[in-house]
């Protein structure tokens, strides 16, 4: 390969797991850290690690002169950024090409467009891409989204144009809480993006999140590898995802595989990345966002489809030319992840740092467990909550589903509370048994602090 080093900017199990894919490629890696994270795990397995600040992510993982200064010092020739953090920053891309470094990743433009969800929503409209009505652009005030949310008829949600994660968000059901509700996701999205602009979509009463992850190299080929359900979510974070999805037969992932593909072909996407969509309950998809970067739960598409997605993102960086042969990659079998986050389910998810004080990683026939824990390990207060990922693959669901209880069962985190005991209750509701959810999930789920 020409890529000779690179600089992984991020931090935990993503960039434990980006070292792993490197060091199969034979590629040496560099490990950027804060003073928070110095006995980290990408830290111990990268092959150079440099500190890039104090602990807050402004002074570290988000300082982009300091990332860039550490690839100069340590003569990296490529960044991949991971999720999170610089992951979709646009500036940021264009600066790793204006500095001769491989962004590993799309191209500034690509992330541009793609991250302006109302921009995003125009392109993939003038595509022919089915988009749930809505605004055409930016809602500059209050006046005209009562005028918009009246044409489309309630409820409507509001959504921040350069948003994720739930931030900016609101769904309103009537027009009495419009006002109130523009006020406070403008100021959301202004405090968390730095930019308060918002657009307005009719709201889809409790729709499945149906995501197809893509591929696409720098020679034009682009191809789809199945889909991912993500409707198991709290305040549109999302907790559980499996593939394949109850709510997609063969035909209609056909459809939502080659719709994903037109819609990354008019962008010309390079790189791993996803597009997401919301399902009716007549079947009916419709474009949400696209996701410029390798997703958290990329593992299940890996599990299923029998390959390594982050090693398929280097070597597209490095001009490597995707092979015909994955447009005949089918799903084998069923997998299934649970985010394991510091989190008291009991306490209304409220945050959990600490210490572990005991640990146990279990293991057997289809177990994946990508984490970056250790006995000992100090879980800092100032990052995302993300502790681990637990990923099974089994024969069907019904075996994944009692292979992951069987897992989650057995793993022992101990000293911080953790979502195990959530999971366990969710993957033996009827309703998820049953595959008959949607995102609305949890708004009726009661999770019991008794069963724990």
């Amino acid at each position: 390969m020409a890529l000779k080093k690179i600089l992984i900017a991020n931090r935990g199990e993503i960039a434990l797991r980006i070292i792993r894919a490197c060091h199969e490629l034979d590629i040496p890696t560099v490990a950027v850290y804060s003073k928070a994270d110095k006995l980290s795990l990408h830290v111990r397995f990268s092959d150079e690690a440099i500190c890039i600040g104090e602990a807050n992510p402004r002074d570290s993982y988000l300082n982009v002169a300091r990332i860039m200064a550490a690839a100069e010092l340590t003569n990296a020739d490529a960044i991949h950024p991971g999720y999170g953090f610089l992951s979709e920053n646009a500036d940021f891309a264009e600066l790793c090409k204006d500095n001769h470094l491989v962004f590993i990743g799309p191209s500034a433009d690509v992330i541009r467009n793609m991250g302006d969800k109302a921009r995003a929503r125009k392109i993939m409209m003038e595509a022919g891409v089915p988009v749930i009505p809505g605004s055409e652009g930016i809602v500059k005030d209050v006046e005209t989204a009562e005028k918009i949310a009246n044409e489309l008829g309630y409820p409507i949600i509001l959504k921040a144009a350069a948003g994720g994660g739930g931030k900016g968000m609101r769904i309103v059901n009537d027009p009495s809480q419009l006002r109130r509700s523009f006020n406070t996701a403008k100021t959301e999205a202004e405090s968390a993006f730095g930019n308060g602009d918002l657009y307005i979509e009719h709201y889809i009463h409790k729709p499945r999140h149906i995501e197809i992850q893509v591929l696409g190299d720098l020679h034009g080929n682009i191809y789809a590898l199945g889909e991912r359900e993500c409707s198991i979510q709290r305040h549109h974070q999302k907790l559980i995802e499996e593939s394949p999805s109850t709510a997609v037969d063969p035909n209609l992932r056909q459809r939502m595989q080659e719709t994903a593909v037109r819609a990354s072909k008019v962008v010309d996407y390079t790189g791993a990345g996803t597009i997401e969509f919301l399902l009716d309950d007549q079947k009916n998809f419709y474009f949400m966002e696209m996701n410029t970067r390798i997703q958290v739960e990329h593992a299940i598409t890996e599990m299923v489809m029998g390959m390594d997605l982050v090693k398929k993102q280097i070597q597209i960086a490095d001009g490597f030319v995707l092979s015909d042969r994955l447009k005949d990659y089918k799903i084998r079998g069923h997998a299934i992840e649970c985010r394991v986050n510091a989190e008291d389910p009991a306490a209304d998810f409220k945050p959990s740092p600490g210490t572990i004080k005991a640990l146990h990683i279990p293991g057997g026939s289809g177990v994946r467990i990508d984490s970056h824990l250790y006995s000992d390990y100090i879980v800092p207060i100032f990052y995302d909550s993300l502790l681990a990922k637990i990923i099974v693959q089994g024969s069907s669901r019904e075996s994944a589903i009692r292979r992951m209880l069987r897992v989650l069962e057995e793993t022992v985190i101990e000293g911080i509370k953790t979502t195990i005991p959530f999971h366990k209750q969710v993957l033996s509701h009827h309703d998820f048994v049953n595959g008959t959810f949607g995102t609305d999930f949890l708004e009726h789920f009661q999770f019991n602090p008794n069963k724990m």
